[in-house]
């Protein structure tokens, strides 16, 4: 039987959600500028996240958990049995495992870098867990941990294909984005590949998400 045909994704549609109307307004031109983000909508922690999900159908929703984050917090517990592709933007680790208990699947600091969180939303968006090595340490206990990243294995170039790889590019639209041969991303997917110890693209992206090479 033919493997099914994944379509390409030409914008991911982003819900922001955050109680401060500035946060909000902010967020959204952050990411407005950035290649591929569509921002569908912006509303408060505390309005009909379900009914914002018909009217917008997001791929995403960042949450910004703001400087009081524990109201936030209960109201993305509430959400929790629909499974939903959040990503909670917190100011520093002391809410993190509480987060992520209340049903994140992306953990990322306010202080982001714009087009870094671009990527980190469109891996939650395609059901991977993405959490910043900062936060890490407060989420698993140390003998779960992943082992650290090796990024100093990584060329420049191939963490510049990894993060394609995560936008879900073939290699066709990855060479022509960094303008090389489609000859020499295969070469460097390879060389990803047996660097993360993948068999697949989609489990090098796994690999890679879990150990934080998306955004560092």
């Amino acid at each position: 039987m033919a493997s099914p045909v994944i379509e390409a994704r030409t914008e991911l549609r982003i819900l922001v959600v955050a109680d401060d109307p500035l946060s909000r307004s902010g967020l959204a031109a952050l990411l407005q500028n950035q290649a591929g983000c569509l921002v569908a909508g912006q509303i408060a922690g505390d309005a009909d996240i379900l009914a914002a999900l018909e009217q917008y159908r997001p791929d995403v929703l960042i949450w910004d958990l703001g400087w009081n984050p524990e109201a936030a917090l209960e109201h993305l517990a509430d959400l929790k049995d629909y499974a939903l592709p959040v990503a909670a933007l917190l100011a520093d680790e002391s809410l993190a495992a509480e987060a992520l208990a209340a049903g994140a699947r992306g953990l990322l600091l306010r202080n982001i870098d714009p087009a870094i969180l671009a990527t980190a939303l469109d891996g939650v968006s395609r059901g991977l867990a993405v959490v910043d090595p900062t936060l890490a340490g407060a989420v698993f206990p140390a003998r779960d941990r992943p082992p650290s990243a090796p990024v100093e294995d990584l060329t420049p170039r191939e963490r510049s294909v990894l993060q394609l790889l995560a936008e879900g590019l073939s290699n066709k639209d990855i060479a022509a984005r960094l303008a090389i041969s489609e000859h020499t991303v295969k070469f460097h997917v390879n060389a990803i590949l047996g660097k993360l110890g993948a068999h697949s693209r989609t489990e090098a992206v796994t690999r890679a998400a879990r150990l934080g090479l998306l955004i560092l």
